[in-house]
């Protein structure tokens, strides 16, 4: 195969020089003024070139393409090269043009354009071929990444020539402090160009997307894009994280929110644990005191939800939710306190107040301070129904009819005592009523102690 091209080679050469022979003797003196018109190329690799050659004025003079390594690529209309990726695109006397394709960058130099003229006159074209960049990839990122951690990413790209160009992007925000290293590929025509970003994360780089973009002129104004979505764990805490920032303090994460903020005997209640985090805690423990949940079929837990059924006052205590995932542990305390369902007053209880204060009118200096006291116990809007009701209206009622029915009675007797001693001393002086002096008034007087028991049984 080699032998069969060098003799195609040496045979268009011979060619040529016969042809340039045969053209000198021809020529006039005009041709000595043509010169061939070439332009230089560039072209991505893989791609197309066309590589053209034109002569304005041209007497019937042969034109010839030759390769870097100058071999005849085609002589007028005639292939010289046995290549298959080479193609006549136009031959006449005015232009000579040939194709290239799936260019490589071993097709890349000064390629070389013959007018066989008397001397023989040339012009070079240069044809560039573009290294394309391989797409990019970016390395350093395990998933998670705690908050607060150092991260450090690097784009990498080979293949490019020249060598490519690598942009950083953070919420399509470019970011301009990155390191960037060029390396020679083994081929020394192309470029491993690589480039690292280094960064601190917080949770607001969460699900952010870090994007590397690579500019190359091979790549028609469309750059190649690498994109790397970051997961960040976090998690609240009371106290400061390692080599967290001091402005950024943490706070708890987990706090309790119960259902109604005024528990009461008999009615449900349910207690939520809120917690934030990345990723979620997930499940949460309930304690009470310190322990387990004493009444576990009244005490139900359902996700993150303490659910009990009615309260007692048993239920009263220190409940206690706890949070847990990777990164630490958080928890929050309640303390419930059951209270009393409040009772109302019935309208009847009103009923038996008003009649013990008609009955107690009667007697005004003794019976109001026990009418008063009755009355505003009844009305006593913080009394329980059935306690301070219709029972102490009764029991007053009751104790004003017998105090009045005792003064009544004591008033009676007052009287009738009173009566019967008017009438005992009224006898006792009769016989010193009528006596003319004091000794037949003592003489009446003795007299009248005979009588004595008589009197003494009437008085009986």
């Amino acid at each position: 195969m080699i032998w069969k091209r060098s003799a195609v080679l040496r045979f268009y050469s011979v060619c040529g020089l016969l042809l340039q022979a045969a053209a000198s003797k021809n020529k006039v003196k005009g041709s000595q003024g043509q010169f061939p018109l070439t332009q230089n190329v560039t072209v991505v690799e893989g791609g197309t070139a066309i590589l053209t050659c034109r002569v304005d004025q041209n007497d019937n003079t042969s034109l010839q393409w030759s390769n870097p390594a100058q071999q005849t690529l085609y002589f007028d209309d005639k292939k010289a090269l046995r290549d298959n990726r080479i193609e006549l695109v136009r031959a006449s006397w005015h232009e000579l043009s040939i194709s290239v394709s799936d260019v490589s960058l071993s097709d890349e130099g000064q390629y070389t354009c013959s007018l066989f003229t008397m001397p023989v006159k040339t012009s070079k074209a240069y044809l560039t071929v573009l290294g394309v960049p391989e797409k990019p990839q970016i390395s350093g990122f395990s998933s998670p990444v705690m908050e607060g951690d150092l991260m450090q990413l690097t784009c990498k790209t080979s293949g490019s020539k020249p060598a490519a160009d690598i942009r950083w992007f953070k919420n399509d925000k470019e970011i301009k402090d990155v390191k960037y290293l060029k390396e020679e590929d083994a081929n020394r025509k192309t470029f491993t160009v690589s480039s690292t970003l280094d960064f601190r994360v917080d949770r607001s780089d969460d699900g952010v997307a870090v994007i590397c973009r690579v500019d190359h002129e091979s790549l028609n104004a469309t750059p190649q894009v690498a994109m790397q979505v970051l997961e960040i764990h976090y998690f609240f805490s009371t106290t400061m994280k390692e080599n967290a920032k001091p402005e950024q303090p943490y706070t708890p994460s987990v706090k309790i929110i119960p259902s109604t903020p005024f528990p009461q005997e008999g009615q449900p209640l349910i207690l939520t644990c809120e917690s934030k985090g990345k990723p979620l805690p997930e499940p949460v423990l309930w304690t009470k005191d310190g322990g387990e949940l004493p009444d576990p079929d009244r005490m139900v837990v359902s996700g993150r939800e303490l659910n009990i059924l009615f309260l007692n006052k048993t239920d009263n205590g220190t409940y206690r939710c706890e949070a847990t995932n990777t990164i630490g542990q958080s928890s929050a305390e309640y303390v419930l306190i059951v209270h009393d369902v409040p009772n109302t007053l019935l309208p009847t209880t009103i009923i038996p107040s008003l009649t013990t204060a008609t009955v107690t009118t009667t007697v005004a200096i003794t019976t109001s301070p026990t009418t008063s006291s009755t009355t505003s116990s009844i009305r006593d809007p913080n009394a329980l129904a059935g306690q301070t009701g219709p029972d102490h209206a009764l029991i007053g009622g009751i104790v004003a009819v017998v105090v009045f029915v005792t003064l009544c009675s004591i008033f009676l007797l007052g009287r009738y005592l009173a009566r019967h001693k008017g009438t005992y001393l009224t006898n006792e002086a009769k016989g010193a009523e009528d006596a003319p002096d004091a000794d037949t008034a003592i003489i009446n007087a003795e007299g009248s102690q005979v009588n004595a028991e008589e009197k003494k049984e009437y008085f009986i």
